[in-house]
């Protein structure tokens, strides 16, 4: 069924469950990204501050990853035994918290300490709300709406970076540094949006009194005839389905994008300090400019794929424009051509998000969604931010070359496409 052949009861609530979780939890996830990589523009003042060295500063960002690769798969399934209301809201509370006492950090070990920390906190949210929008999407929606929902990771950037880079002018205040003030004024807002998730959110259809019984009975009949259908991966035990090559294909597939945006969150504003004569606040509205491109496009992107009902080359074809810009970052050393490159490798990587997820809700059935969006996203984040995040700091460190830090990310944005590409072959007929 195309979006366009629609009866008023499904336009009607459609609209209605869209409006009413998709614009919160967007607002959300974008605190979650900000608290995930203010530390990108607190570095301009913290690594002197801290006596951090880049290898240092890129091993405290990456331990955010190993915990958040260890607690992402049993938080999704607690989500699922005490419902997504009160899972989110603990989430958000917790992160919010450890993100605002960041501030009190003294040096390599406390930061190694509480980066790690925040990473526990946080981890579930993401696939924690894919799960969740699995309940009340029909896949029609899907890549379009999960990656307007997706759009908050590059609008964090757009919107935080310039605003870290304001508050570091508020230097001194209170007998504060900058770096302390981003981790506080930034942490609170997530708290109090988890506390907003109590009142905000249902956990299932059929518990939304803001829906009719009308629109509740539809939404729920065409889900359970679209789970009805018989998906490629049919495990019921979650050790059967860690076996399984097709959830680790999918990880290391989605390790290229979510590599690629995740390193640049990180290290981007010193890469773009790096060219000189730049203050604290332009390197920050500098940083803003990629992220806010990909902002536009991606959803662009997701509304083609969702329009076509095409998810094979709706993922792979961002991940070889990620791999191709960076290689191009070689023939230029100049700011400008640099920042344009910096755009479409990043409207790449999340270009790629909305259709890729769409894929994974169809090749995962039912009884192993939650599990299997956790396995995917918790392995592709050890892999793309606790692995490339070092690399890129340990390339740069000894090179001095921020291209040649960049190129371990196109190798594997360039596998994860030939992967994606031979493990949908069998399945190209079937509109993915």
């Amino acid at each position: 069924m195309t979006v366009g052949d629609v009866t008023p009861m499904e336009k009607s609530t459609m609209r209605r469950v869209t409006w009413r979780i998709v614009p919160f939890l967007m607002i959300c996830y974008l605190f979650a990204i900000i608290d995930r990589g203010n530390i990108g523009m607190a570095s301009l003042q913290m690594n002197e501050d801290l006596g951090l060295s880049k290898a240092a500063f890129g091993f405290a960002s990456s331990l955010f990853f190993v915990s958040y690769f260890l607690a992402e798969v049993p938080s999704n399934i607690a989500m699922e035994r005490f419902g997504a209301r009160l899972w989110i809201a603990r989430i958000m509370i917790t992160w919010g918290l450890l993100s605002a006492a960041t501030s009190m950090v003294v040096g390599e070990t406390s930061l190694y300490i509480m980066r790690f920390l925040l990473g526990a906190a946080e981890a579930g949210f993401f696939p924690g709300v894919l799960l969740y929008l699995s309940y009340w999407l029909p896949a029609a929606y899907r890549a379009r709406l999960v990656a307007i929902f997706m759009v908050s990771i590059p609008a964090a950037n757009f919107i935080g970076a310039p605003i870290s880079g304001a508050l570091l002018s508020m230097d001194g205040f209170l007998g504060l540094r900058g770096w302390h003030w981003i981790f506080i004024l930034e942490g609170i807002p997530a708290t109090l949006l988890g506390i907003a998730c109590l009142f905000v959110l249902s956990d299932r259809p059929e518990h939304a009194r803001w829906l009719s019984d009308e629109q509740r009975h539809w939404l729920a009949q065409r889900l359970a005839t679209e789970n009805a259908g018989k998906r490629m991966v049919e495990h019921t035990s979650f050790w059967q389905l860690a076996r399984n090559p097709t959830i680790w294909a999918m990880a290391l597939i989605y390790s290229g994008p979510s590599a690629t945006s995740t390193t640049l969150s990180v290290w981007q504003p010193q890469l773009i300090k790096a060219f000189g004569g730049l203050t604290n606040f332009q390197t920050g509205v500098l940083s803003a400019l990629p992220f806010g491109v990909a902002s536009v496009l991606m959803v662009w992107w997701g509304r083609s794929s969702d329009k076509t009902g095409e998810r094979r080359w709706h993922s792979a074809g961002p991940l070889l424009l990620i791999a191709a810009s960076i290689v191009l970052t070689f023939a230029t050393p100049a700011l400008w051509p640099t920042l344009i490159l910096l755009s479409a490798i990043l409207v790449g990587a999340y270009s790629a998000k909305g259709p890729f997820w769409a894929l994974s809700y169809e090749m995962l059935s039912p009884r192993t969604v939650a599990a299997g969006l956790a396995m995917i996203g918790a392995t592709s984040n050890l892999i793309g931010g606790g692995l490339t995040v070092n690399i890129y700091g340990f390339v740069l460190e000894h090179t001095g070359s921020y291209s040649l830090a960049l190129l371990p990310l196109a190798c594997l944005n360039v596998v994860g496409a030939g992967l994606l590409l031979l493990l949908t072959r069998r399945v190209r007929g079937k509109g993915q």
